[in-house]
């Protein structure tokens, strides 16, 4: 068949083929060991999508990988995949950076304390605009343009998120500090924490075989809304629907101990013991202790992985090493 068309590969033209077998290892250069490589990729992953089938995982969205263009197309294909897979992953997402950019547009000065947010009601429609609107459908729509049928939510949505105002004092001991910096105890003005979440719009969607999107807006029974720590949503969220997985995408690669070695692995006991001793930086806090609080309410394993890896999502989830920190209960 030397010159000629070979059916095993799809009617191309192989100079040197005299079988199906012969063509599929020369054609085109194809290297067999490659090949083999990614079937061993698969095969890798055939024990996860068996145990999690049927499973949801919360995916606390964020950091660089909601900025950069080649990331967000590959996190849509890691949902997707998952989707398709048999999990059914929910969504949380940030927006930090795109609500700051909208206010700096609009005139008017962003303020933190304590690290927090500072939320009056003019800052507190914008935030609402840019979260309940502009991010979470432009992840519904990348969602859906991979082959994925997502649904964009708010905790205002349905009953769905109950919140209170967060105060300086709770906030400052979630972070293990006290309040002696100079930055006074008032409050944040229109800053929440989740109070109680009603999983069920969310188990409905899923029944429907919907992506949910929740953006991290919720509301009072007076009908005030709020903006919360979408960390902490993702949190509670993951421990209100008894998910398997937690998983937060951040800008680092996980937890690191005292010497600054990665921790593959970590017990919730020990990463407990780490933030009472000031191991974990503040900036960590938040994500750690919605993780903390996902293992207290049933959650079978919280991530905290570096969403700048492409297909972060699928490395932790699918892989026996994984890329992140795996803290277990």
């Amino acid at each position: 068949m030397s010159g000629g068309s070979c059916e095993g590969c799809e009617k191309r033209t192989c100079s040197s083929c005299v079988c199906w077998v012969a063509c599929f290892f020369c054609y085109g250069g194809l290297d067999m060991n490659r090949l083999i490589k990614k079937a061993n990729v698969l095969i890798e992953a055939l024990p996860y999508i068996r145990t999690f089938k049927g499973k949801t995982i919360v995916i606390k969205y964020g950091g660089h990988a909601m900025a950069d263009g080649p990331l967000k197309e590959k996190f849509a294909q890691d949902v997707v995949l998952l989707k398709y897979v048999g999990l059914n992953p929910v969504i949380v997402h940030g927006g930090g950076p795109q609500i700051d950019k909208m206010l700096q547009r609009l005139g008017i000065e962003a303020k933190f304390r304590h690290g927090v947010r500072v939320t009056d009601e003019a800052t507190m429609e914008i935030v609402e605009m840019v979260l309940a609107g502009k991010i979470n459908m432009e992840i519904v729509d990348l969602l859906n343009r991979h082959g994925g049928l997502a649904v964009g939510l708010s905790g205002k949505d349905g009953g769905l998120m109950l919140s209170r105002p967060l105060t300086a004092k709770a906030w400052a001991a979630s972070l293990e500090k006290d309040l002696d910096d100079g930055e006074g105890d008032e409050d944040f003005g229109l800053v929440g924490e989740v109070q109680s979440i009603d999983p069920t719009l969310v188990q409905k969607l899923q029944q429907d075989h919907y992506i949910p999107v929740i953006a991290p807006v919720g509301t009072n029974r007076e009908g005030n809304t709020y903006n919360i720590n979408a960390d902490l949503v993702a949190g509670a969220m993951a421990a209100a629907l008894g998910a398997e997985k937690l998983v937060m995408m951040t800008d680092v690669k996980g937890i690191r101990d005292a010497n600054g070695r990665h921790l593959s692995t970590v017990s919730r006991k020990d990463v407990q013991r780490m933030v009472k001793k000031g191991t974990i930086g503040e900036g960590m806090l938040p994500k750690v202790h919605a993780c903390l609080d996902a293992l207290g309410g049933g959650v079978g394993k919280a991530h905290i992985i570096d969403g700048r890896i492409p297909h972060a999502i699928l490395l932790e989830v699918f892989t026996h090493k994984g890329i992140g920190t795996e803290i277990t209960a």
